[in-house]
């Protein structure tokens, strides 16, 4: 037992900046694989599991049931515990949530964020999933039902990579730890819906896959509300753009780290005819 979450550090020198990644639901460490040896030479990063992701198992104190202040907190005690007072994060999917959940909490420890497969404004497709996930909680087991989603989620067969690797990571969670997660839906929508509504005063790279047909359009809308937030399409990719086109991928998160905050700039590169 253990009462931090296991994480991972590549420390390029102290003074260095820090960029914190944060996987989303089902991920792990491992799903930074292909970003790694791009960013290590640059920045000193930290990569987390989170609660019951990954190697973080029997984490102390256990809960009967997940609030986004339990699992923020535990991502809060990793970066005081490394003493890390400001950081850039790189988020993918639920992760961006919890990036909200964190910006809530502590908006002095961001710099700058990057949104991979960004989870935002509660669309009917959305809203949706996450209805639906709680449906087939009643009848399926939690193995056939990560399966399901992956295909949901990442339906197009050029990106069957991706999909390989959000399936193998997920199987270190429980069924008992995924029906803990999946209760934070009570505060899911309610997370977003304030999010969209605050003022955020950090710049923010919104990486989306142009195939990403459940988190485009959300994503969009957000985009276009928030000055300070740069949307820029992934082409040839799905949900999980960082594994589809690490390279391109990579670049665009450095060339947004390396620019001055002051000259970041919104970038809607959305085609118009998106409207679902």
């Amino acid at each position: 037992m253990c009462d931090t979450l296991n994480y991972k550090i590549y420390v390029k020198n102290p003074p260095s900046e820090w960029v914190v990644f944060l996987h989303g639901a089902g991920g792990s460490i491992q799903t930074w694989n292909f970003q790694i040896n791009a960013f290590k030479k640059y920045y000193n990063i930290l990569l987390i599991d989170l609660r019951d992701h990954g190697e973080s198992k029997n984490i102390q104190p256990a809960y009967s049931r997940y609030n986004f202040d339990i699992v923020s907190k535990d991502i809060l005690r990793v970066l005081d515990e490394e003493h890390i007072e400001k950081a850039h994060f790189v988020t993918l999917s639920f992760g961006s949530v919890m990036m909200q959940a964190l910006y809530k909490r502590r908006p002095a420890l961001v710099m700058k964020m990057i949104f991979i497969g960004g989870i935002f404004n509660a669309n009917w497709r959305i809203k949706s999933f996450v209805h639906l996930a709680r449906i087939l909680n009643l009848f399926l087991p939690y193995r056939r039902m990560y399966q399901i989603f992956s295909y949901l989620i990442i339906p197009k067969k050029e990106h069957q990579l991706a999909r390989r690797i959000y399936q193998r990571q997920a199987r270190t969670l429980k069924a008992k730890e995924y029906l803990k997660w999946l209760g934070l839906y009570r505060e899911f929508f309610l997370l977003l819906r304030s999010f969209h509504q605050q003022p955020i005063n950090n710049p923010m790279l919104i990486l989306m896959g142009e195939n990403d047909y459940l988190f485009l359009a959300s994503a969009r809308k957000f985009s276009i509300r928030k000055p300070l937030a740069e949307l820029k399409l992934i082409y040839n990719a799905g949900h999980i753009c960082n594994i589809d086109e690490p390279t391109e991928t990579n670049q665009a998160i450095l060339n947004f780290l390396d620019s001055p905050i002051q000259t970041a700039k919104k970038q809607q590169t959305i085609p118009q005819s998106d409207t679902s």
